[in-house]
């Protein structure tokens, strides 16, 4: 028993090193076969790489989105129109006492002198604002919500401005805020979806690739049939092909989508500035570029493992 035990490693040792052995064998053998059909390897490896970059070049124009929408969020307030018997002092501390709730993050108080000297530079009336007896306008508190992308929080903060003693009115304009937050989820779901038929594409780009190999080699399976060969060892093969096939669609995707978004880097530079803006277009990071490859791999391994499922059960030996 001493000695067995002893020999135990030893003998794991060597079972695991066949196996690694083996998977390098096949690894090398499919790079091979690759190597030996550049055309037909490029080919699937292009179809992949396109149909994987349509939903991260999706993906792509999410996220940059939703920066944009972010960035657009401090255009979008409350405005809280005072009583006209709210003096300024009272009127400065209130806004100092929002400030500090959590759901605010600013507020500009806007005395009603400002408001009339405003309202005359923008309307153009201003020879009949000078016959006014006195200002008819109150001052304002442009109170600036920490999240818009939450509507129900935005319509809690709303109903609560306009409970205050000293408001008159408050509003808020949701609609386009609604509207682009529904424009979002809607190009989310639609990331999603053409995510996944696109996915099954690439599975059947695989397996009719595995299927085509399987073919083309018959003969080979059968002699090694005979021989002895198990299933792993003839299939082992052909799922590493998948799984090269989808990695290297997946880094081709990743290279095509890093090419648009350079080529549209300074377009996208050049508009943000004509609107005051020093947004800049962003690419895939480093974890979303792993999750593509793992993606792409993962996939090329399942199309190649249904193919090699579904057609090797009718290959037997002569």
């Amino acid at each position: 028993m001493k000695a067995r035990r002893l020999r135990l490693p030893n003998d794991l040792g060597r079972q695991f090193a066949a196996w690694f052995s083996q998977h390098i064998q096949a690894l090398l053998y499919s790079a091979g076969q690759m190597y030996r059909n550049p055309l037909g390897s490029l080919l699937t490896t292009a179809v992949i790489g396109i149909s994987l970059a349509l939903p991260a070049a999706f993906y792509v124009i999410l996220v940059n989105s939703e920066r944009v929408a972010t960035g657009w969020s401090g255009t979008a307030s409350i405005t809280l129109f005072l009583k006209l018997d709210v003096p300024a002092a009272k009127a400065k501390d209130l806004a100092v006492s929002l400030r500090n709730r959590p759901q605010i993050a600013g507020v500009r108080y806007i005395s009603p002198d400002e408001a009339l000297a405003e309202f005359r530079r923008a309307s153009g009336f201003g020879d009949a604002i000078e016959q006014l007896e006195e200002n008819p306008l109150p001052g304002v508190l442009l109170v600036q919500p920490s999240s818009i992308t939450a509507a129900s929080s935005a319509e809690a903060l709303l109903a609560e401005l306009r409970a205050l003693p000293e408001a008159d009115t408050a509003q808020f304009d949701r609609q386009w805020v609604q509207r682009l937050v529904a424009l979002l989820n809607i190009l989310q779901r639609a990331v999603w979806i053409l995510a996944c038929l696109l996915a099954l594409a690439v599975l059947l780009i695989i397996g009719n690739t595995i299927r085509l190999s399987i073919y083309n080699r018959r003969t080979e399976i059968e002699i090694n049939m005979l021989f002895g060969a198990t299933a792993a060892f003839i299939q082992r093969p052909f799922l590493y092909s998948g799984f090269m096939h989808g990695l290297m669609g997946a880094l081709l995707a990743w290279m095509l989508v890093s090419a648009a978004v350079y080529l549209l880097q300074s377009p996208v530079a050049q508009l943000a500035e004509l609107y005051a803006s020093n947004f800049m277009l962003a690419g895939l990071d480093r974890e979303e570029i792993f999750k593509l490859l793992c993606a792409g791999g993962l996939l090329g391994l399942s199309g190649s493992w249904l193919a090699v499922q579904r057609h090797m059960r009718g290959i037997t030996p002569f």
